[in-house]
């Protein structure tokens, strides 16, 4: 039975990385009171000395992305030149959503605004200030930057598995820079992270997800009060339905779920949109929409350096983001890879970075400013440590609070299975090294494990130890991020050069009758005694007949010559640059010799060795040719006069 389970994981990943979980979780389990206080230790210097390094690197991260995108590598595709996305647009979008933050919003929707609103970070002389930076902030920690980590994790990886042909995994985009090693040691260490960080990212959210949606049944009245039974109930249901989904296939089962859970989503925000002050909320959008591209990049990079009271709050709260969302970007960066096949460069960093962070606008603008207007007068900021049950109370003050909160808590309970799917087909992809024929039996081994670690640490107290070390290990992959940044652009600039490589230019002139001749010379390279005959036996007689022939329209045209390493025909011309076509010997590559021709204007030579006399003679007059009508034309003077 090993033997079959075995058979496609890629063991020296699959066994070490269970090795640390299961160690890890038994600490926190064990000793979750004194995991929590050391790592919490290590979490703080990490904050105190490096959470510029966050700041900045993910300020790089969008650079480089916007880099990518605007220039001609943005054209290359995600796949073969001719291969088709594989999902429609409304589908790739819901999926990428739904993946990566959609769980967040229905609890930070209304719980962020309102924490910035009560405790503001940024100097605000009135109410209006207050409210405009609350949203600003929001929008801050849930749009561009974050979705810049995961763009970065999923253009690697779509990039080297779609175009190179490399595992889906993330050893893939380290290839450029590590070459055969990223298939040994190296490549593995990387993996081993990327899988367990994954494990421990989902397994967290899992637990935290149980307590929110235990507190809001409770809220509701369906169930008596919150309990570890109640909890794990949760998390064995939830998984259960994520099992059903990872066996029938990314497009029979997650497809299918993150197309209902984003059609409840807008439901749900139309509603609050028509019940609440639905011309201010609009208008309030597109007035935060302005405000947040106004202040972008001031806050793209504020650390608050000259500001030691503000450095425990960018530590709570924007490190804490970035920590977290690169925590996440392994296995969200993988899933969203995974449904972007045939999607171009440009396509791919555009959509994942703007069209999800618009949604997150809309929705951190809509809620987080009725959550203020319903705030002075149900006073929301009373209970605004208690997240679990904050979204709840906005609800209730709406007409039909009741259906809105639990047309929530199913939109919670969706991306909660949602997020899971995806996090269960990236650690499948992780452990077997990218393969795409996983069974049912390694979905159901890490879906156990995961419910497993989720129970155990509910029950203990040690799921906030996990978390913060799960923080922790995003340092060194957030490194790990910047190389492949690095590794990307060296891969794609070697994509563009290869695929715009033109034919040699003198092949052009090839015929059928000579193609054994021709097959000759492209096999066996030119040395320096092949060059200087050709110079000798072709060129030469070619540039005599041309010299010739102009002398009898009254052109006199000279030709230089070492008879070893070069030979021009000069043809004079009054007040304009001389008419130059040189053959001179090349030897670029070591040992490799070519006749290359050079102008007098500068342009890049070509490669004229395939040429016979006749075919030379021809190629000179085509340049002469293009010499007059250029020096005819005035608007060229400034190039081809002398003054």
């Amino acid at each position: 039975m090993w033997k079959r389970f075995s058979n496609l994981l890629h063991l020296p990943v699959f066994i070490p990385s269970i090795i640390i979980i299961v160690s890890l979780a038994i600490l926190c389990i064990i000793f979750p009171t004194e995991m929590k206080n050391n790592l919490n230790i290590v979490k703080y210097f990490i904050s105190d000395y490096f959470g510029w390094f966050y700041v900045l690197s993910v300020s790089l991260f969008i650079i480089f992305l916007l880099l990518v995108s605007g220039s001609r590598l943005g054209d290359i595709k995600l796949g073969g030149d001719d291969e088709k996305p594989e999902y429609s647009f409304i589908s790739w979008f819901s999926m990428l959503f739904a993946s990566g933050m959609g769980i967040g919003l229905m609890y930070f929707g209304v719980a962020e605004p309102i924490s910035h609103y009560a405790f503001p970070i940024l100097d605000s002389n009135s109410d209006i200030e207050k409210t405009k930076n609350a949203i600003l902030i929001s929008f801050y920690h849930w749009g561009i930057h974050a979705w810049a980590i995961y763009a970065v994790m999923g253009l690697a990886l779509a990039y080297f598995g779609f175009r190179y042909k490399l595992p889906l995994t993330i050893r893939s985009g380290f290839y450029p820079i590590l070459k055969e090693h990223s298939n040994k040691l190296c490549g593995n260490i990387i993996d081993i992270i990327a899988l367990f960080s994954t494990v421990f990212g989902i397994s967290t959210s899992l637990g935290f997800g149980a307590l929110q949606i235990n507190a809001g049944l409770t809220h509701l009245g369906f169930v008596a009060e919150q309990s570890i039974g109640t909890q794990i109930i949760l998390i064995v249901s939830i998984m259960f339905i994520v099992a059903i989904s990872s066996f029938v296939g990314i497009a029979k089962g997650m497809k299918k779920i993150s197309e209902i859970n984003l059609l409840m989503a807008f439901i749900l925000l139309i509603a609050i949109v028509i019940l609440g002050p639905t011309v201010f909320l609009l208008s309030a959008f597109t007035e935060n929409i302005g405000y947040y591209v106004r202040n972008l990049i001031d806050l793209s990079f504020t650390t608050f350096a000259y500001d030691e009271s503000k450095k425990e709050w960018i530590s709570s709260w924007t490190i804490l983001y970035w920590a977290w969302w690169v925590s996440w970007a392994p296995f969200v960066g993988l899933f969203i890879a995974k449904i972007s096949r045939g999607r171009s460069v440009r396509e791919f960093i555009l959509g994942v970075l703007f069209i999800p962070s618009l949604f997150n606008f809309i929705w951190m603008s809509v809620f987080g400013n009725s959550a203020i207007l319903v705030n002075r007068d149900s006073n929301l900021v009373d209970i605004i440590s208690n997240t679990s049950i904050l979204l709840f109370k906005f609800l209730e003050s709406y007409p039909l609070g009741s259906i809105l909160s639990i047309i929530a808590l199913i939109i919670i309970a969706l991306f909660f299975i949602t997020s899971a799917d995806s996090g269960v087909h990236v650690i499948n992809s992780i452990s077997s090294k990218g393969s795409n024929t996983s069974t049912p039996q390694h979905s159901t081994f890490w879906i156990i494990l995961m419910i497993s670690i989720s129970c155990s640490l509910l029950y203990s107290g040690g799921l906030e130890a996990l978390q913060t070390m799960t923080l922790i290990i995003t340092l060194p992959f957030c490194i790990i991020m910047l190389f492949l940044c690095i590794g990307v652009w060296k891969g794609l600039l070697v994509d563009n050069q290869y695929f715009s490589k033109k034919f040699t230019y003198s092949s052009r002139y090839w015929k059928t009758t000579n193609w054994r001749e021709q097959l000759n010379k492209i096999i066996v390279d030119f040395t320096e005694l092949d060059v200087k005959n050709f110079l000798k036996s072709v060129a030469k007689p070619a540039f005599h007949l041309v010299s010739l022939e102009l002398s009898s329209y009254s052109i006199k045209a000279k030709i230089n010559s070492d008879n070893k390493t070069f030979i021009e025909i000069v043809i004079p011309q009054s007040n304009k640059h001389d008419f130059i076509y040189g053959i001179r010997c090349s030897n670029k590559t070591q040992g490799k010799f070519e006749p290359i021709t050079y102008f007098s204007d500068g342009r890049n030579g070509y490669d004229v060795k395939f040429m016979h006399k006749e075919e030379l003679i021809t190629d000179i007059l085509r340049q002469y040719d293009l010499y007059l009508n250029l020096i005819k034309d005035d608007k060229h003077a400034l190039k081809t006069s002398i003054e």
